[in-house]
C-alpha cells in the first residue's frame, strides 16, 4: 500500500502553556516513526508572550513545513479547526491538542487504516496528571472498534476520542464541517459524518496520553456544558440522528450527568467510560 502525505492540525489558544505545547509538538512530530508531511498551527486569538515565542521557535526548528494560522481574535475550537482545515495541504489530516502526548507509533498505526478506505479513525487514550506518571497506570478510554458498533454508540455518546482522530478533510466537508457548539463540537461533527456515510473505525491501541489535570471533571459539567448538551440533543433529533425515545433518554442521562456534583461525575465517568488496562 502506498503511503500518502498527511497534515497535522494543532490549535493553540491563550489558555495553553509553552512547556506543554513543546512536549505535545515534539511527540507528534520529532518522535513519530511516521512523521506528518506538514504541521498547521492555528493560533486562536492573542496568546501570552511565552506561548507566542514557543510557536515561533517550533515553526522555525521543525523538520517538516509549518504553517501558522494567526487568528486576530479567539473564535473557539470549532472555528479555529475550520480555519486550520482550510490551510491544510493534504486530504488526510491528524488532530492533536496542545497539551497531550502522542505515542511514537501513533501515525504509523492510524494512517494505514485511513489509506485502506476509512474516512475517520480514532484510537484509545490513557489519562495522566503528570508526565512522570508511568505509561500504563492511568485510566484508559477505549471506543467501539467497528462501524456498526460506532454508529450504535453514537446515538448516546461520542464514539471517538477527539484528540486521537485522523480523518479525510473531504469527509469532514461533506458532513458540513465543524460547527460552533462549546465543548461538544466534535460529537456533533462525528454524528453528521456517520449520518453522511463516512467509513469509520477505532484502533484499540492506546496511541495518546491525555492530560487531565485537577479541573478535568469540573469541566465536564456546569451550566455552559449543560446548555451545549441540550442544544446538541435538539440538533441530533432535528437531523433524524436520534429517535424521540433516544432524545428523551439522552436528555435525562447525559444532561443529568452534567448537573451532578463533581465527585459523583468523576466516579460515574471512571466507571463507564475510562477503565484501566
Amino acid at each position: 500500500m502506498t503511503s500518502e502525505p498527511f497534515s497535522l492540525l494543532l490549535p493553540v489558544y491563550a489558555g495553553d502553556t509553552a512547556p506543554f505545547l513543546r512536549r505535545a509538538f515534539a511527540s507528534a512530530v520529532q518522535e513519530q516513526t511516521r512523521r506528518p508531511d506538514e504541521v498547521v498551527l492555528v493560533r486562536d486569538g492573542p496568546v501570552p508572550d511565552e506561548l507566542a515565542a514557543a510557536l515561533a521557535e517550533l515553526a522555525a526548528a521543525c523538520p517538516v513545513p509549518v504553517t501558522v494560522v494567526p487568528l486576530p481574535a479567539n473564535v473557539g475550537l470549532a472555528m479555529a479547526l475550520e480555519h486550520g482545515l482550510e490551510a491544510c495541504a493534504h486530504d488526510a489530516v491528524a488532530r492533536m491538542d496542545a497539551d497531550d502526548i502522542a505515542l511514537p507509533h501513533r501515525f504509523a498505526v492510524q494512517l494505514p487504516v485511513l489509506e485502506a478506505g476509512a474516512d475517520l479513525v480514532g484510537a484509545a487514550l490513557e489519562e495522566f496528571d503528570d508526565e512522570a506518571q508511568p505509561l500504563g497506570t492511568g485510566a484508559v478510554r477505549r471506543q467501539p472498534p467497528d462501524a456498526a458498533w460506532i454508529a450504535a454508540r453514537a446515538r448516546f455518546h461520542s464514539p471517538f476520542n477527539h484528540p486521537t482522530v485522523v480523518y479525510r478533510r473531504t469527509a469532514v466537508r461533506a458532513a458540513g464541517g465543524y460547527r460552533p457548539l462549546p465543548l461538544l463540537e466534535d460529537y456533533w461533527l462525528f454524528a453528521r459524518m456517520i449520518a453522511a456515510g463516512a467509513a469509520t473505525a477505532n484502533v484499540p491501541d492506546v496511541l495518546l496520553r491525555y492530560r487531565v489535570g485537577a479541573g478535568a471533571y469540573r469541566r465536564r459539567g456546569g451550566l455552559r456544558l449543560l446548555r451545549s448538551e441540550l442544544a446538541l440533543q435538539r440538533h441530533l433529533l432535528a437531523e433524524g440522528f436520534v429517535t424521540p425515545a433516544q432524545f428523551a433518554r439522552n436528555v435525562v442521562v447525559r444532561a443529568g450527568y452534567r448537573a451532578v456534583p463533581v465527585p459523583v461525575r468523576q466516579a460515574a465517568y471512571r466507571a463507564v467510560f475510562a477503565r484501566g488496562r
